[in-house]
């Protein structure tokens, strides 16, 4: 139970974390989206009334006549619209002269205050329009256009203005508006986040929980892969391949705690069984020398095992560190080769080499040796009388290339997937496994993979066996070879 709720605490906490992130990232946003809006509001309604105020400086021009340095309107006070629409244009209103004189200001314009003589002079000298933005005394703003008229070619000051109240009203109250409704968005948005966070992260979840119920004897626990071809497919997949590597190591250990059991067992039966019965029957001294001496055989078996399982299982724990020099393949065969020749003469088989030229390789020769010793001696073991074994070294496609052949019995296709583990034995007709220790071809697989190499098995009963060793070159460079001809692996 603790650890299901510090599990969820881990869980909430990073869901928390991304929500937060999520809802910070979209503070921001809004804000910012908030900031131009504002912005471009305020300046399209600013340019909406400068606008305006173009065409009614323009309208000015048809209603005011200047005679004598006196404004004259002309409209007609009958009619209503016209004079609302005077009465509008003269509502913010100054006119003056070239010497910035006032010759007409309106009450409003007047409360703003009325620019000094000096600023009116330099306004006309300008020419072109001048604007500018004017507080009223209740804090009203004001945009006012100020431009020169000329009338019986006198230059005349005229400015007029527009308030902008309705503007800035129209800007606060959609201020308001989306600041208001933005900490809803916020909420939505984070409880969004929070269902998403959540959804996102329950595949971590699955694993998380599957890594706590994989057990010694529990590691068929998979997850199914979600088919999104993201990184937390990537992570699955990674969590079900490494167990996948442990399911696969824990019943190699198993099978190996058996094998090593079993071979230890048999011998050590053997010894117990012989001296038993020398005890219970043996009269002479021959009788117990006998028992003695099968006794003594079975031990050396018994020491043979335990130093194979000790040598591999310094190999594949990394204590055994290899030499890394620049070693004649072809060279190391023929020494292998001739070893053998005694004992193959014997049994009436010919072992024949075929390494035309040097090839080398970076690795450990005492390891290379014992790697071309065990495939020799396999051959050697499970080809009849009269048989042959063929032993070739090449280089083929930039690599060092070792071929192990031999004419015996081969091995059926169920057995070479087990070919290279530790105590496997090919079983002959009568069901029982050839007597050996069963670590011959465990250290070639090792040797292989530790000079990085591969090897690959060819066999069929009745038809032979071939090994094809593959490793990298090292040291001088030497031309391609020819592969070696058919009959030399058969």
């Amino acid at each position: 139970m603790f650890d299901a709720a510090a599990r969820t605490t881990r869980g909430i906490g990073l869901r928390a974390r991304l929500t937060l992130s999520y809802a910070v990232a979209f503070i921001l946003l809004v804000l910012g989206v908030g900031l131009v809006f504002r912005g471009t509001l305020r300046s399209v309604l600013y340019e909406n009334i400068r606008n305006i105020l173009e065409e009614d400086w323009g309208a000015v021009r048809g209603y005011l006549q200047i005679d004598r340095n006196q404004p004259i309107w002309f409209y007609d006070r009958d009619d209503s619209e016209e004079s609302f629409f005077v009465r509008r244009l003269r509502r913010i209103f100054l006119l003056s002269d070239a010497r910035g004189n006032v010759l007409e200001v309106s009450e409003l314009y007047a409360q703003t205050p009325i620019e000094s003589a000096a600023r009116l002079r330099e306004m006309v000298r300008l020419k072109g329009p001048v604007w500018r933005e004017r507080k009223g005394p209740n804090g009203e703003t004001f945009l006012i256009r100020s431009g020169v008229l000329v009338e019986d070619r006198k230059e005349y000051l005229l400015s007029i203005g527009r308030s902008l109240s309705d503007s800035d009203r129209i800007i606060s109250r959609a201020t308001r508006t989306y600041y208001v409704v933005t900490p809803w968005l916020i909420i939505a948005f984070s409880a969004l986040g929070w269902i998403i966070a959540g959804r996102a992260l329950r595949p971590i979840h699955d694993v998380a929980y599957a890594a706590q119920q994989v057990t010694g004897d529990n590691l068929a626990l998979r997850i199914p892969i979600r088919g999104a071809n993201d990184e937390l497919d990537h992570l699955i997949g990674t969590f079900n391949n490494m167990v996948d590597r442990l399911e696969d190591s824990f019943t190699q250990i198993k099978q190996f705690t058996a094998d090593a059991s079993h071979e230890l067992r048999t011998p050590l039966t053997t010894i117990r069984g012989e001296l038993e019965v020398a005890l219970l029957t043996a009269r002479t001294a021959d009788d117990f020398r006998e028992a003695v001496l099968l006794a003594i055989e079975e031990v050396d078996r018994l020491g043979k095992v335990v130093r194979a399982l000790l040598q591999l299982s310094q190999a594949e724990s990394g204590q055994l560190v290899l030499a890394r020099d620049t070693v004649d393949l072809a060279a190391v065969a023929r020494e292998v080769a001739e070893r053998f020749e005694p004992q193959a003469e014997s049994l009436r088989q010919t072992v024949s080499l075929h390494a035309p030229q040097a090839v080398f390789v970076l690795g450990d020769k005492l390891q290379l040796d014992r790697m071309l010793t065990n495939l020799i001696t396999n051959a050697i073991k499970y080809t009849q009388e009269g048989g042959r074994i063929s032993l070739a070294v090449f280089e083929h496609s930039g690599h060092a290339q070792l071929v192990v052949g031999d004419t015996g019995r081969g091995i059926p296709k169920e057995h070479h997937a087990h070919i290279f583990d530790r105590f496997f034995r090919v079983p002959d007709g009568s069901g029982d496994a050839e007597r050996g220790l069963g670590l011959g071809l465990s250290f070639v697989a090792w040797i292989v993979k530790a000079h990085h190499g591969t090897i690959e098995l060819e066999s069929e009963p009745g038809q032979g066996t071939i090994f094809r060793v593959r490793l990298p070159l090292g040291g001088p460079a030497v031309a391609d070879s020819p592969l070696p001809q058919a009959q030399t692996v058969s």
